[in-house]
């Protein structure tokens, strides 16, 4: 089938299309105005993250502080019963900073807390800093490391690796993943590394009975309990404990001191599903011996670690296991000073009803979670403890009043924190407000903004949803791929309120010895009639009937590197579209996928690591927008020329919404930088003009999408790295 308007030039198909390159450009001026005031708020659906890190203050009420592995840091409000998200200033440049590794505060300051922060300890990636600040964070200042920080690294569920000085809140130290121990003597303004040997830390602490004692664990070789009596110069090995990796120590009332280790695959550094075998460790307070004081398993067969662990002001003591897959996770309580433990398991129960979604998740099981890696008493309330999760919150209503038989009640306490990976955002023409496929819980779709969503979740949902799509005529089809579900992907007639497995998949699992390659992305056409699914790394498949079968699309680029999205025109049925990456060219197909030719070409080569991402605007045919690493660039038709929009300098994310005037061309978002300034744009003349609609309290730092309401003028859908999803609206507007 010939796409309408083709001709044909040097054997391939063209829709008329070529690049204007900026010497050539005859677009209007464009000009970055004055930010329009928005609102943004967190679209609510209920955790999904790991926590992984909890800090009461140990002087004053209410104030609670928990650190998420990819998502930021959060301060509970006990008044509204919600969590306030503290890092949502933070720029794409400082992105990697929503990994945080540590928590610190300072015990005779309330206002004043610090955390380490940062993602990766890749070359590549941003190095840390240690971030304070004396309004409870409000505001922040920063304290750059030349060293890397991983929040989201292997160990980060231990700790904490940052102390304040109980009696010199000038002094801090902080353990570092893998380079040595570094200390503060200036109140967090400068770190500088001591002279201790070793490499790699799980966490530090001050003794708050002994000033010369700095305890720490460390990952080296197979791990051990440290002390220095010199500042944290030099550790000397603590005899008696065993060389397991210390992942979280608690000091208790009477002056003892708990140790939670695990032992993982031999490599140092716990990964919350390597922790094969652990110890409780107790030091009396007055004799200074060690014994060993581990809850006994429920069978032969339980494996695992020790995480989590705090001693409440009673002297009541918690422990959490990590990794004990069989028969699960538990918490164990002692209030004998661990002469003999509880296990929480069948004592408890947790209330999911709020959360539809985690109600699906838990499939009726009452399980205290995975990845339990910390907990915390509330010096204040003895009712109240605190636990994460592999995905979110559990917080106990009765923890020290619940008598006899009675079971202790625990709340998914995840209001506002929605520490959750987004992978791809979308905002259908008609049905649900907004989609969003999710890593590890699979997402869902949003009829009330306000609410989680219950009717439309993208169901089996332990699983992660690589990509969304409807079809831009019938918006109720919708399809999606997954990872590990049959087939690898669903489709649903009805906006996704009930889906079917696909009954054929093209996707092929890496064989042995193959690199990874996840199922990738699909894309449906205007009308429902054709598909084109593209498994990352491999080439192109399209399918008529509905994914009963498959059949590789000719023409279409295979790229071993990088990963290729077909996208599908919204208006003009079996349409789609690629960008060609290798050659940077776009392809079209008029025939449902089946045969792939050049549209345009004559782009500038782009440098692998260099971004190029293709949009086409719903209710226009074939009217493209091409956001690249150098430049943004358009064409209304694919038969005019395609131009490059003036004063874009970094077009990172691209999207279309409502216009604001009924009739006009439709709103365009704009992640990216204009005119030198970085920020969430929206231009309403075609590109001509921009006006940046967030503030820098609201740049959420690095967007995985960003997608515009087609129903609803001027509002935007936002997909941070970590933080769930985000709705931005004009200031006044309702819900």
């Amino acid at each position: 089938m010939k796409i309408e308007g083709t001709r044909r030039w040097s054997g391939k198909v063209l829709l008329g299309c070529a690049v204007l390159l900026p010497s050539m450009l005859t677009a209007a001026p464009s000009s970055a105005q004055k930010a329009t005031p928005y609102a943004w708020q967190t679209v609510p659906f209920g955790g999904g993250g790991y926590v992984d890190g909890f800090v009461y203050h140990p002087r004053a009420k209410d104030i609670l502080y928990t650190r998420t592995d990819i998502g930021g840091l959060y301060r509970y409000d006990y008044e509204a019963k919600r969590w306030l998200p503290l890092l949502d200033h933070l720029s794409r440049q400082d992105g990697d900073l929503m990994g945080v590794l540590g928590i610190a505060l300072d015990p005779a300051n309330p206002d004043r807390v610090y955390a380490a922060c940062g993602l990766y300890l890749n070359q590549w990636s941003r190095k840390g800093a240690i971030l304070r600040s004396n309004d409870r964070g409000k505001t922040w200042q920063v304290a750059e490391l030349p060293i890397h920080v991983g929040g989201n690294a292997d160990g980060r569920g231990s700790g904490e690796r940052l102390v304040v000085d109980p009696r010199n809140p000038d002094t801090l130290y902080y353990g570092s993943n893998e380079d040595g121990l570094w200390k503060s003597v200036d109140g967090g303004r400068s770190f500088a590394r001591t002279g201790a040997g070793l490499r790699s830390f799980s966490l530090v602490a001050a003794d708050p009975a002994d000033a010369s004692s700095l305890w720490a664990g460390t990952a080296d070789g197979q791990g051990g309990l440290m002390l220095s009596q010199d500042g944290g110069q030099s550790f000397k090995p603590v005899a008696g404990p065993p060389a397991m990796v210390p992942q979280r120590l608690a000091f208790a009332p009477d002056g003892s001191l708990y140790v939670a280790f695990s032992k993982g695959d031999g490599k140092g550094t716990i990964n919350p599903n390597n922790a094969q075998k652990g110890a409780v460790w107790k030091r009396d307070a007055k004799s200074g011996e060690w014994r060993d004081v581990t809850p006994k398993g429920p069978g032969s067969n339980a494996s695992g670690g020790f995480s989590g662990i705090d001693v409440a002001r009673d002297g009541t003591v918690a422990v959490s296991t990590l990794g004990r897959w069989f028969p699960s996770d538990d918490i164990y309580v002692s209030r004998d000073g661990g002469e003999s433990w509880t296990g929480m398991q069948g004592k408890a129960r947790h209330r999911p009803d709020d959360y539809p979604w985690l109600v699906n998740y838990l499939n009726g099981e009452d399980k205290m979670g995975h990845w339990i890696s910390d907990l915390k008493f509330n010096p204040f309330n003895p009712d109240e403890m605190v636990y994460g999760t592999g995905y979110g919150v559990w917080m106990s209503r009765n923890f020290a009043s619940a008598k006899g038989d009675q079971k202790v009640d625990f709340d998914f306490a995840v209001n506002n924190l929605e520490e959750t990976a987004t992978l791809q955002l979308v905002a259908p023409t008609h049905g649900a407000r907004v989609m969003a496929a999710m890593g590890d819980i699979a997402g869902g779709a949003w009829d009330d903004l306000t609410q989680t969503p219950s009717k439309r979740l993208f169901t089996p949902n332990r699983e992660n949803v690589f990509s969304v799509d409807y079809a831009g005529l019938k918006p109720d089809m919708v399809v999606r791929t997954t990872a590990n579900s049959p087939n690898n992907g669903f489709h649903s007639r009805d906006g996704g309120v009930t889906w079917e497995s696909f009954t054929s998949t093209p996707y092929r699992k890496p064989a042995q010895g193959e690199g990874w390659r996840n199922p990738g992305s699909i894309a449906i056409s205007a009308g429902g009639t054709a598909l084109v699914w593209a498994p990352e790394k491999d080439g192109a498949y399209y399918s008529g009937d509905g994914g009963k079968s498959w059949q590789r699309s000719a023409g279409w680029p295979v790229d071993k590197e990088q990963s290729l999205k077909p996208v599908a025109d919204k208006t003009y049925d079996r349409i789609f579209y690629v960008f060609d990456r290798s050659t940077s060219r776009i392809l079209a197909s008029g025939d449902g996928g089946a045969q792939f030719n050049v549209l345009v070409e004559g782009f500038p080569k782009l440098e692998p690591w260099q971004q190029a991402k293709l949009a086409v605007v719903p209710g226009r045919v074939r009217d493209l927008w091409l956001a690249t690493s150098i430049g943004l660039f358009h064409s209304s038709d694919s038969k005019s020329k395609m131009a490059q929009i003036r004063n874009v300098d970094e077009p990172w994310a691209i999207s279309f919404g409502a216009p604001m005037v009924k009739g006009n061309y439709p709103a365009i978002y704009l992640w990216g930088k204009v005119k030198g300034a970085e920020g969430l744009w929206r231009s309403d003349d075609t590109g001509a003009n921009w006006v940046r609609i967030n503030d820098d309290a609201h740049r959420y730092g690095e967007l995985r999408a960003i997608a515009g309401d087609m129903v609803e003028p001027g509002t935007v859908y936002l997909a941070p790295h970590g933080r769930g999803v985000i709705v931005g609206r004009p200031a006044g507007q309702g819900n």
